[in-house]
């Protein structure tokens, strides 16, 4: 008997159990919300590298520049940046394509998450 006394009981509680379940849950609904997201943002990095790898890129003007990201858009389900929005600046070194954008993704009520994406050309 006075080994039972002695012994203290391991392990956690219900409520403590039930506390890490809704944060493990919680983080995966935000997981799961902000990966479209970032997939779509590399999509728009991978458009903006193709344009700028294509032989002629320096010699485009910013008119071909946005026709060409506004086909890669259409062909990669690009919809939350146009070409018309891309920054196309010409420089001593040649043409540099940037792309600056924001993201707002409703969680829960009036919970949000604002995500900002920069992607450039530029090497």
């Amino acid at each position: 008997m006075q080994s039972m006394i002695n012994t203290r009981q391991k392990g956690i509680t219900f409520i403590g159990l039930v506390l890490v379940i809704a944060a493990v849950i919680f983080i995966a609904i935000i997981g799961i919300k902000v990966t479209p997201a970032y997939i779509e943002f590399g999509g728009v990095k991978k458009i903006i590298n193709r344009i700028a790898n294509e032989p002629n890129f320096n010699e485009m003007s910013k008119k071909d520049i946005v026709d060409e990201f506004n086909k890669g858009a259409e062909v990669g389900y690009v919809t939350v940046i146009k070409g018309s929005d891309l920054v196309i600046e010409k420089g001593e070194a040649g043409n540099v394509v940037s792309a600056q954008y924001q993201v707002t993704i409703p969680i829960v009520a009036n919970a949000s998450v604002l995500l900002d994406f920069n992607a450039t050309s530029a090497k």
